[in-house]
C-alpha cells in the first residue's frame, strides 16, 4: 500500500496595524511638546521686568542689520558690504543675521567707506561742514556757533540736538581713539589768546563729558586739545572738529580691519557726503509728501 503524501499548507500571516499604533501619534505628540514649551515661555516671560519684556519684544519686533541695509541703504551699498563682510570675516555676515538693526553701530567696523559716509549723513544731515572717512578715521567738523553762542562757552538750544547726533556715532565705538579739538579765533574775543583758551578749555569740558557719559565700551579713549589763532574778521569761524581714529590692536590681541572702497576707486573730486545729504533730505521729504 503506497503511503499517503503529506498535505503543505502556505499559511499567510498579513498583520494589520491597529488603531492608534501608527506613526501619526508622533506628530501630535511633537504639537504638544511645541504647544508645551510656548506656554512656559509665556509664564516665564509674565514673571520677568518690564525691562526684559521690553528687550524681548524688540529683539523679535525689529529686523536684522542686514534687512535694515536693504531697506535704508539700498542694494548697492549693502551688497557692497555683504561682498567685504564675506571676503574679511566669514562669520561676521552670519551674526548681522541674528542682529537687531537698532543695536548701536559701530562706525568703524562696518567694513564699507561707502556705508558709513550714508550712516554720517543720516545722523548728522547739515550740521557738519566737513566730514571725511578714511581707512582707519573719520574726521567731522562742526561750527562752534551751532553748539555755543558767540565766543562764549554757553550752549546754544541745538547743543543737545547735536550732541544726540554725535552720540550716535560715537556710543558703539569699540578699540578707538576720540581726537577733540576746539579750534578758535580770538579776533573778536575780549581778553584775546589768554581767554580763547580759557573758552575753549570749557567747550571741550562740556562735551568731552557728554561723549564719555554715553561710551558703551572701556576700551574708547577721548583726547581734547585747544587751538588758537588770530584769524581774520568776518571769514575764519571757530569750529569743533572730532577725530575718530580706529587702534591698531583690537582688545583681543588681532589687527584691526580699515575701511575699504569694495568696487572701483574712490574719487577724491567728488564730495560724497554732499551727495548722500542731499539723498536723505530728498528721501526724507518724499516721505512727508506722503
Amino acid at each position: 500500500m503506497a503511503e499517503k503524501e503529506p498535505t503543505i499548507v502556505i499559511k499567510k500571516i498579513n498583520v494589520v496595524a491597529g488603531g492608534g499604533h501608527g506613526g501619526s501619534w508622533k506628530v501630535a505628540f511633537a504639537d504638544f511638546m511645541t504647544a508645551l514649551m510656548a506656554f512656559f515661555l509665556c509664564m516665564w516671560l509674565l514673571a520677568q521686568s518690564e525691562d526684559v519684556k521690553k528687550e524681548v519684544s524688540d529683539y523679535f519686533s525689529t529686523p536684522s542689520v542686514i534687512e535694515y541695509n536693504f531697506s535704508n541703504y539700498g542694494v548697492e551699498l549693502t551688497l557692497e558690504k555683504l561682498f567685504l563682510d564675506l571676503i574679511n570675516e566669514p562669520l561676521k555676515i552670519f551674526k548681522d543675521f541674528i542682529t537687531p538693526a537698532d543695536s548701536t553701530p559701530n562706525f568703524l567696523r562696518m567694513g564699507s567707506k561707502k556705508i558709513v559716509m550714508y550712516q554720517l549723513a543720516e545722523e548728522l544731515g547739515d550740521i557738519a561742514s566737513n566730514v571725511e572717512v578714511n581707512p582707519n578715521e573719520i574726521v567731522i567738523e562742526i561750527p562752534s556757533e551751532q553748539l555755543f553762542r558767540g565766543d562764549t562757552a554757553i550752549t546754544t538750544t541745538r547743543f543737545r540736538l547735536i550732541m544726540e547726533k554725535i552720540h550716535g556715532i560715537t556710543t558703539g565705538l569699540e578699540d578707538a581713539d576720540v581726537f577733540i579739538d576746539s579750534n578758535i579765533f580770538y579776533h573778536s574775543i575780549q581778553g584775546g589768546k589768554t581767554q580763547a583758551i580759557n573758552v575753549g578749555e570749557q567747550r571741550l569740558d562740556y562735551i568731552i563729558n557728554q561723549i564719555e557719559s554715553q561710551l558703551e565700551h572701556e576700551t574708547v579713549d577721548l583726547f581734547g586739545k585747544v587751538n588758537t589763532e588770530k584769524g581774520e574778521r568776518g571769514k575764519d569761524k571757530s569750529t569743533i572738529k572730532f577725530r575718530i581714529k580706529q587702534k591698531e590692536r583690537l582688545s583681543d590681541g588681532t589687527k584691526a580691519r580699515s575701511l575699504q572702497d569694495a568696487f572701483g576707486d574712490s574719487d577724491e573730486s567728488m564730495s560724497v557726503y554732499d551727495s548722500f545729504v542731499k539723498q536723505v533730505s530728498e528721501k526724507k521729504a518724499k516721505k512727508i509728501k506722503q
